[in-house]
């Protein structure tokens, strides 16, 4: 009979752990998940505006196709491997018609679980132990993880607003650009919320090239972009597929984060390489969320005008009611974030830890996207126009900005 106590036997028994997982990233947003819910659980209202999950719902019409797709029993099987062709078709469509940028479904697209599981894979398929990754900073944390996971070395790009926080290549040291295998960027920009120019592109795709570094265009907040500027797409510029990849998911343009639907897209030889290991880990998506996904891309682009609309919107009520409190920033061109300098005196974390513990507004303080962060908090603009107004209020009543 077990009695809660351990068998002798084995009382040395232990677990044993890879040496891998004890060099991965501490999740930053693990910790400022835990400290809003703490002050939620204490009973106060707290406006959270410090992760980046949608707030509002996937539009009604694509959530009725996965309703009735779920019936289909050619569902209920096995999808193949790399995915339903005509999901493949799907996105290259969208990006005919969005960028002008022609894809090859059969091998230039890859469908990922997600836009974090291939920007976590790459890493893994293309670097060995001492080969570096350059990574922008301050930049998505979990570009870190992927390099980690290959026991790669990672080189920092300074994002710098007299820049328009664009990395400048001339200044990567030359010992780490001579064994770079491997370079992230993402704009619109999370966290800064930059938007990148063509000519940037283009100089990306000739330095990448001179130096034999593969790019991983991080595209999430593709379609977020505001003024009548549609953000640019790494694959517009020419050679970029000669390069690397840009990675694309419905997330944020659709609001399906919870779907876990993305693409690799671009370079067939990195592609097949994703498709490759993939087959070793997964059984691709669910069939009825890849036909709901197709229709997502497919169908009327209005909701995704709407939702653009949505965060303009946002951005100007909440834009306005800081330059009331006296807070001087930049309003973002594209993404749904906020990059906001601290008040003088404060780190980012101390800022944000007053925000919270004071006027109980949930902000994500800028070192945790990379040191190059320090200085600045990051806002997203996932609430009503009323409560960021609100926000911004609250924390006027704290006397920061006199």
């Amino acid at each position: 009979m077990n009695n809660g106590v351990s068998n002798s036997k084995y009382a040395a028994f232990s677990i044993p752990v890879a040496d891998v997982m004890t060099q991965l990233p501490t999740q930053f947003f693990a910790t400022l998940v835990q400290n809003v819910n703490r002050e939620i659980a204490a009973g106060h209202d707290v406006i959270n505006l410090g992760q980046g999950n949608p707030d509002t719902p996937t539009p009604e019409h694509i959530v009725k196709v996965l309703q009735q797709a779920a019936a289909n029993p050619l569902y209920h099987k096995y999808s193949p491997f790399t995915g339903y062709r005509f999901l493949k078709e799907a996105v290259a469509q969208r990006y005919l018609e969005d960028y002008g940028v022609e894809l090859d479904p059969d091998t230039e697209v890859a469908i990922l679980f997600g836009g974090k599981t291939g920007l976590v894979e790459l890493p893994q398929i293309l670097l060995n132990p001492g080969d570096v990754c350059l990574v922008p900073d301050p930049g998505y944390p979990d570009y870190w993880s992927g390099v980690a996971l290959a026991k790669a070395e990672m080189s920092f790009m300074p994002l710098l607003e007299r820049n328009g926080y664009l990395p400048d290549y001339a200044n990567i040291p030359d010992s780490d650009r001579d064994r770079a295998k491997l370079m992230f960027l993402n704009y619109p920009n999370n966290p800064t919320s930059a938007t990148a120019p063509l000519s940037f592109y283009e100089e990306t795709v000739e330095f990448a090239g001179r130096h034999q570094i593969v790019v991983a265009s991080d595209f999430a907040y593709g379609a977020i972009g505001y003024d009548g500027e549609r953000p640019v797409s790494f694959l517009q510029a020419a050679g970029a597929k000669e390069v690397g990849i840009e990675f694309y998911t419905l997330s944020k343009t659709y609001n399906m984060a919870g779907w876990r639907v993305g693409f690799a897209l671009g370079n067939a030889e990195i592609i097949s390489r994703i498709n490759l290991l993939q087959d070793h880990m997964y059984v691709s998506l669910f069939g009825g969320i890849q036909e709901a996904a197709a229709a997502a891309l497919t169908s009327s682009q209005d909701c995704v005008t709407e939702l653009v609309g949505r965060y303009e919107s946002r951005r100007n009520a909440f834009f306005q009611a800081l330059a009331d409190i006296g807070w001087k920033a930049q309003a973002p061109r594209g993404s749904f974030f906020s990059w906001l300098p601290v008040p003088e005196g404060f780190t980012s974390a101390s800022c944000a830890d007053l925000l919270l513990r004071e006027a109980k507004v949930a902000v994500a303080p800028g070192i945790g996207f990379g040191s190059h962060g320090e200085g600045y908090v990051r806002v997203g603009l996932l609430s009503t126009e009323e409560r960021l107004v609100e926000a911004a209020q609250r924390i006027g009543r704290l006397n920061l900005f006199r």
